[in-house]
């Protein structure tokens, strides 16, 4: 090789060496500007109201870090969890550096891929722990207790009802204390009104079964990650659905349009769901504004949890991302402070999970639609109580098999017996799992 081309690569090679020395770039791999503070552009996807939450919170986070650009991409539920599972399968590719991830989905991507989700641990969250209830670390943190997703909005459950079919049949919601009792409530509202007291997607859907579930402290899968759906827990959950549909007080609806349609057109009396049903009662039905209130769950015994979850979300941010100081810096920023939060609860209806927000004037405010009571501290009185839930990555195909098993025992009049141990059998066909 000639001496000046030597000596030209040698001149090249100080003059970067000089330069990623002297900072003055900042470091593009960590998202660091020249100062130590997060800086460049990241991405986020997210969906619906979601992604438009997380829109919301830009400005409030430029505040605080300038030097970022921030682009928020709605890209719809299916496209990114399609578009996540691929990308986690190839290494990384094409993803963001922030997505948003329902807590149920969760455990699926974290099994599956392990490294593939920046362990949030190591970047400082563990400081933020105490600021979540018990079930939203459960969700967020791997078997080793470390953070692989940070705690968004969570769905504690109750029962919306409907005040004026329940004084038209003379029935005080504050006499309903079990599921014995919403069941003789249920009959006297079918009696005096014609209404049923409750929308189940019987063969598709089993979100009834599910908050049953959580609120005795059991799930699909045990803490071990067992399948546990011949549990009493279990048991006792089918046992009152059953009596529901045999006394005709289940509306059976088709999907989701079913539901908000039952809801809408006072097909039914109540709508057990999580908190984000709120949002879309007082948006489909405004002019029944001062018609509806809320309950906690019945409890199966006298004095028993009357706490579940249903529903909320989370994020992650890859270990693709090649800005994840700056994308751990919006995470951090957008789930533990307030401000955020408050609003996307306030503009959105998207009930936060961090506790200080319930310190917040806004929950103790009454609410016109539902009939003045204080739904949003109710609500937020239950989160602490919740039990935690073992999803696992096979929650997709126990949710199936449930759903199945649901209808065999309402509409084909299979014994709970005979269809949960099925259940768990073709469970156990299905994954690597044992039955209990």
């Amino acid at each position: 090789m000639k001496a000046w081309f030597k000596g030209l690569l040698m001149a090249i090679f100080v003059v970067g060496l000089l330069a990623a020395c002297s900072g003055d770039g900042g470091d593009e791999a960590t998202g660091e500007g020249s100062d130590g503070e997060p800086s460049g552009e990241i991405t986020v996807w997210g969906w619906n109201v979601a992604a438009q939450s997380m829109e919301l919170a830009v400005d409030g986070f430029k505040e605080e870090y300038p030097d970022v650009e921030v682009k928020v991409e709605d890209i719809g539920r299916l496209d990114v969890y399609e578009k996540l599972t691929v990308g986690l399968a190839s290494g990384g590719n094409g993803l963001p550096d922030v997505v948003m991830v329902e807590s149920d989905r969760l455990a699926n991507y974290q099994e599956q891929f392990p490294d593939a989700l920046t362990n949030l641990s190591e970047m400082g969250y563990d400081e933020h722990a105490d600021k979540f209830g018990e079930y939203k670390q459960s969700v967020t943190q791997n078997q080793d207790g470390e953070f692989f997703a940070a705690p968004w909005d969570v769905g504690p459950a109750g029962v919306f009802y409907r005040t004026d079919i329940f004084e038209e049949a003379g029935v005080n919601p504050d006499d309903i204390k079990t599921w014995d009792d919403y069941i003789e409530a249920g009959k006297t509202i079918k009696e005096k009104t014609g209404t049923k007291m409750v929308p189940v997607d019987i063969a598709k859907d089993d979100a009834l079964y599910r908050m049953m579930l959580n609120q005795q402290g059991a799930y699909y899968f045990d803490e071990e990650g067992n399948i546990d759906v011949t549990s009493e827990e279990s048991k006792k959950a089918f046992e009152v659905i059953k009596q529901l549909n045999e006394d005709d007080l289940i509306l059976n609806n088709d999907g989701w349009n079913g539901v908000v349609s039952a809801t809408v057109n006072g097909e039914v009396a109540t709508v057990p769901f999580g908190v984000w049903y709120s949002g879309t009662i007082m948006d489909q039905a405004p002019d029944q504004s001062g018609d509806w209130g809320v309950f906690y769950l019945p409890a199966f015994e006298e004095g028993g949890n009357r706490a579940a979850n249903l529903g909320g979300s989370d994020l992650v941010i890859p270990s693709s991302s090649e800005n994840q100081s700056t994308a751990y810096a919006f995470v951090e920023y957008f789930t533990t402070e307030v401000d955020p939060q408050m609003t996307a609860l306030k503009e959105k209806g998207i009930f936060p999970s961090l506790n200080t927000t319930y310190e917040e004037d806004y929950f103790d405010q009454e609410s016109e639609f539902f009939a003045n009571q204080k739904v949003w501290k109710l609500f937020a009185e239950e989160v602490a109580d919740i039990p935690v839930a073992n999803y696992t990555s096979d929650y997709a195909r126990a949710f199936d098999t449930m759903s199945d098993t649901q209808a065999t025992i309402l509409l084909d009049g299979v014994d709970i017996e005979t269809a949960v141990q099925d259940a768990a059998e073709k469970l156990e066909g299905e994954t690597e799992r044992t039955a209990n």
